[in-house]
């Protein structure tokens, strides 16, 4: 069975537009894993628009799944990243003022760098994972890196789902087939939801784990938060 790890960024936005601590981002973490959740993601960003690195430190005993936290690996966040410890952290290549993830590393133009930020959190024992566009010939570079897994960028699957699933997932299949090839593992976020996460999960192989924020939230809103943490898992289930 694929692993859930959801994304609490949303929560953390929801609290920010009011000030204090509601609703509370830790509160939020322990009961999702409750719930059956296998995960819990943050992305915290230098202008802490949602979490903030005050909540990176807090939730780290909470955590007692997997504690998943991506970024761009600025210094501050590295350095962050290895004192926290996390089970795993994914790298993303984003800009500082981006709304949200939006692309994928060119790992063959950032192969030194991603190759010395690897070696540190992989001596630290932390599993690494790079955030990858669906495009086959990118992943020999992505191994290069010594990373542990890449994630697959779905965006773009998530879009071309609703007018033609199957060629949507073909990209996608083909970058996880060439990623097996090399021994990397998979995962995979952004824009899944669930509409299109079933297909999605049925058709690509040795998919370990799925990262889901945004529509897993906003889902909530309908239909409680463990009413959708269930409903996901049942969408990732092997019967």
């Amino acid at each position: 069975m694929t692993k859930l790890s959801v994304n609490i960024n949303k929560i953390a936005t929801l609290r920010n537009a009011r000030g204090g601590d509601f609703p509370s981002v830790t509160e939020a973490a322990v009961k999702i894993q409750a719930f059956g959740a296998q995960g819990i993601t943050i992305h915290p960003r230098p202008d802490e628009r949602h979490i903030t690195r005050k909540d990176v430190y807090d939730l780290k005993p909470l955590v007692y799944t997997e504690f998943n936290i991506e970024g761009n690996p600025h210094r501050s966040f590295v350095d962050m990243v290895l004192e926290v410890k996390p089970e795993q952290v994914t790298l993303v290549p984003d800009a500082d003022d981006a709304i949200t993830s939006n692309a994928g590393w060119d790992c063959k133009k950032h192969q030194d760098f991603l190759k010395e930020v690897i070696s540190e959190f992989k001596n630290a024992g932390i599993r690494t994972s790079i955030f990858l566009d669906p495009n086959p010939e990118m992943v020999e570079y992505a191994a290069t890196t010594g990373t542990d897994r890449i994630e697959l960028y779905t965006e773009a699957y998530a879009k071309e789902y609703l007018t033609d699933k199957e060629a949507a997932i073909k990209p996608y299949y083909q970058t996880a087939l060439k990623a097996t090839e090399y021994g990397l593992g998979i995962n995979a976020g952004h824009d899944l939801s669930l509409e299109n996460l079933k297909y999605f999960a049925d058709n690509i192989p040795n998919l370990l784990e799925v990262s889901i924020g945004h529509a897993l939230i906003g889902e909530a809103l309908y239909m409680g938060m463990e009413n959708t943490v269930q409903a996901y898992l049942k969408r990732l289930a092997v019967w």
